[in-house]
């Protein structure tokens, strides 16, 4: 299942599943990133895995300068038809963020909705926060928004089913080596097409000695888009917000 992220991202049906990823859920992310760090407006942010770009846009107009890395050329496509109905300018980077790299410096560097864990080890994984301490300007901000292990161990659906346009979208979902495996059957039309998904769980303890270990400091915890406190019991997300 090595680099399943490279075809599923890049059909229809990825945003068709993820379409409940509204526009509100983004704002308040968005909104609580803002509220949360010293970021005056024409700042440089980076969004490391945009996907469609929901949260690129609202930085853009926001008064932020954006630059946005995503290796889909669908999710791309849909991300740039997005900024130009927004009148926001946006510079959109196809590439893998484990190659990406850049000679521009940011004061603020994403990585949200779960954008991470895909990869087969840890190592690669946790470049992502080199890679962040890297390109940051002096006292620059990263964030992850990412799940939390615990409670995705202990409130697991195995399965759902949802119909959508004619189709029927079933997902499978189970834990094997640490990792949340998602299978996707999607029906139409007697037509029956199936992706999967793996994402590698880290504990809030494994996330912030390998943040700390890249040279980065943990400024605060949150554990939902409303800026609650992080609960490792309760709390559906963890936000990290580190600084250089």
């Amino acid at each position: 299942m090595a680099d399943w992220f490279k075809d599923w991202f890049n059909t229809d049906e990825y945003l068709n599943v993820y379409r409940h990823r509204n526009e509100a859920e983004a704002k308040q992310l968005v909104n609580l990133i803002i509220e949360s760090i010293d970021l005056p407006k024409d700042s440089q942010v980076l969004d490391l895995a945009c996907g469609a770009g929901r949260h690129s846009i609202l930085f853009a107009l926001n008064g932020y300068n954006v630059t946005a890395v995503d290796l889909s050329d669908k999710l791309l496509d849909v991300a740039e038809k997005s900024a130009l109905e927004n009148n926001v300018k946006i510079h959109f980077i196809k590439s893998d963020i484990r190659k990406f790299d850049s000679d521009k410096r940011f004061d603020l560097v994403i990585n949200l909705f779960t954008s991470f864990g895909y990869f087969d080890n840890d190592s690669e994984n946790f470049r992502l926060f080199t890679l962040a301490n890297k390109l940051l300007n002096p006292n620059g901000f990263f964030v992850l928004d990412y799940l939390n292990k615990l409670y995705t161990e202990n409130n697991l659906v195995g399965e759902s089913i949802d119909k959508y346009n004619h189709k029927e979208i079933i997902q499978r979902r189970h834990i094997e080596n640490q990792r949340v495996i998602k299978n996707i059957i999607i029906r139409e039309n007697g037509d029956e097409r199936s992706y999967s998904e793996s994402v590698r769980m880290y504990s809030k303890e494994e996330l912030t000695n390998a943040i700390t270990a890249s040279g980065l400091v943990i400024e605060n915890i949150f554990g939902g888009f409303d800026g609650e406190k992080f609960d490792e019991e309760k709390s559906q997300r963890i936000i990290l917000i580190a600084k250089k």
